[in-house]
Order: C-alpha cells, then structure tokens, then sequence
C-alpha cells in the first residue's frame, strides 16, 4: 500500500496533513526513469549483455550488471572495457535502440498521473542515472517530452543524482521542501535526501524492492500506479497560478554540464 512511512521530523507537518485529509502544496516533482516511469530495465541488461560479450567473452547476468550501476553507460564501459569502451558504447546504443523499440513500454498509468499533476500546475522534471544518449532514445520512443520541463542525465564520473536534483530546483527556483523525488531504488531515496526534496519510493516494478525502500522511511512507498494516483488526488493540491510556488533566488550549480 502507498502508505506514510517517514518519520524525520522535517515531515512531520506533511504526515499531519495526509493523516487528517489535507493537501499538500508541491512546487515540483522530480522523477526517476528506468523502474519508475518506463519499464526498460530488460532492454538496458540485453544492451550491456551484447555490448562487452564480443570483447570479454562471457554472458553477464542481470545482477552482475546491476551491480555496475552508478556511473552513465559511458562510465560504466570506461570502467568494464576500458581500451575499447567508445566500440562498446556504440554498440549499446545500437542494441538499446532496436530492444527499446521491441519491448520498452511506459508502466500503465504511469501517463495519467502525469497528466494529473501537470493539470494541477505541477511541474515536472527527470533525473536519471542513464547517460544524454540512451535517455533520449526512451524520451523520444515512448512520448514522454512534452511532459517535462527538465531532464537531467548521468554522470560518466559515478552517482550524480543529488547534484542533478539541486540542479533542476534552482532551475525551477523552488525550495527543496517543497519539491518531491520518486524513485525505484534505495539510493533514490538517499538522493533526495541529501538534497532535502520529499523521498517517494516506487515499488510497482518487478524488480523493486518493497522492504528495502521502506526500511529508509520515505514520505510513502507506492507498491503499484493506481496507489500513486490516489495520493496525488489526495494529497497533493491544485496550483492556480506559477506565482503561488515558494520560490528561492537562483543559485549557480556546479556540474557537468548535460
């Protein structure tokens, strides 16, 4: 169930509002792409699988893959094949584009929350682990452009997301407090926390881990989409006008630049 499981006390006004049947005003909501709003995980380990097999040999499977994850694509052949990765990444790209169109699918319903939040003057932003290629290849693919204002990528040095999401807030020049990030894996949650935006956690893909994302005591964790959209016609209010969001003033923020 997408029940309220946080507890830090920089929640505690937000777990009082749900619990009694009050909204909450969101400035802006960020989220994850791969295993939260496209199911494109099996195209990404097919795509690593035929990438680095030619030149190492041998069949990695879905875990040992994972377990690389961190960097962008282009870090993470920098690191597995480092005399050959630019082939390699080549190659993937090639691969993720022709498993992508075969069978990539954004989660059912996964467009009406969108469709939801944005007709309650929510904006909208992605801040994905994938690098600028891939990731456009999946935006371009499945439609998902015109409902974002932001799509911040990975990074080939390692994890980024923390400075991607400060980087869509100042963008966006909205209080951290007031924005929520929604993603699938434990270090999402981390991620918006260490920035301070509210954590969400997304459970409805097969490979998530329910109890894992729950151990960090995000504000919810929704086990399937329908969940979600309840808590956005519950939780979250409408905004009539851009000049009702708090704002902050614009900051520079240091990064790669993508």
């Amino acid at each position: 169930m997408g029940e309220l499981v946080g507890t830090r006390e920089t929640y505690a006004s937000l777990a009082r509002q749900w619990q009694t049947g009050d909204s909450m005003q969101l400035d802006g909501m960020i989220f994850d792409l791969d295993g939260t709003l496209t199911d494109t995980f099996a195209v990404c380990f097919t795509a690593f699988r035929e990438a680095v097999q030619p030149l190492t040999g041998r069949t990695y499977s879905d875990d040992e893959i994972m377990a690389r994850f961190g960097p962008s694509e282009e870090g993470m052949l920098q690191r597995w094949v480092p005399e050959r990765w630019e082939e390699c990444l080549s190659r993937y790209l090639a691969v993720y584009e022709r498993e992508h169109r075969r069978g990539a699918r954004i989660f059912p319903g996964v467009e009406d929350a969108l469709a939801l939040l944005r007709a309650r003057g929510v904006p909208l932003a992605v801040v994905t682990g994938k690098g600028p290629q891939s990731a456009a290849i999946s935006v371009a693919q499945l439609g998902l452009g015109s409902y974002f204002e932001s799509i911040e990528t990975g990074s080939p040095d390692g994890a980024v997301k923390p400075r991607c999401i400060q980087r869509v807030l100042d963008r966006w020049q909205v209080l951290p407090e007031r924005a929520a990030y929604l993603g699938d894996v434990a270090s999402d949650i981390e991620a918006a926390r260490a920035v301070g935006v509210l954590p969400l956690g997304a459970a409805w893909d097969k490979r998530s881990d329910a109890r894992a994302l729950r151990a960090l005591r995000p504000l919810a964790v929704f086990d399937a989409v329908p969940e979600f959209i309840r808590w956005i016609e519950t939780a979250v209010e409408s905004q009539t006008t851009p000049e009702g969001r708090s704002r902050i003033p614009a900051q520079d923020c240091e990064g790669d630049a993508r």
